[in-house]
């Protein structure tokens, strides 16, 4: 690490600690050469793939716009935001273990709709009827009726 005062190449670190609830490391370093103190911020790099649409588009992965799908289907139900955030995280996480460059879109909203269906299955249906690009009443009827066959088991 240069030193900001000096531009000297070496620099030591006096004092480490995690910060931001364990997502950074916060380091004190001192300059060698000029001996001034300084505080850097260490933090995970997630590189997040790109999004293949389903016309074989590529978009940048947009996490607003998967939080903004999620809020949508779960206007006015009582589902808290820590489950919203803790579904986000879990989407985050399963990204970051396929550790590819792209993404189908299809996969994405496959798990947001999962995702959905655990946190509240009206907002699963309202997900799944524009995911899905349902035509018809049947369509509704169909995942209603699919929905209450798993919950009977």
């Amino acid at each position: 690490m240069h030193c900001p005062f000096c531009e000297a190449n070496d620099t030591r670190v006096v004092d480490s600690r995690l910060s931001a609830e364990g997502s950074q490391v916060r380091r004190r370093r001192e300059c060698d050469q000029c001996e001034a103190r300084f505080t850097t911020y260490e933090v995970f790099d997630m590189a997040m793939p790109r999004v293949v649409k389903r016309d074989g588009s590529r978009v940048s992965f947009d996490a607003e716009k998967l939080r903004s799908g999620m809020l949508r289907a779960l206007e006015k139900r009582a589902v808290p935001m820590s489950k919203v955030d803790e579904a986000m995280q879990d989407i985050f996480r399963e990204l970051n273990l396929q550790g590819e460059r792209e993404v189908a879109s299809s996969l994405l909203g496959e798990w947001v709709m999962s995702a959905l269906k655990e946190m509240d299955h009206v907002a699963y249906v309202r997900f799944a009827s524009v995911y899905r690009r349902f035509e018809d009443v049947n369509a509704f009827h169909q995942e209603i009726q699919a929905l209450l066959k798993d919950k009977s088991r």
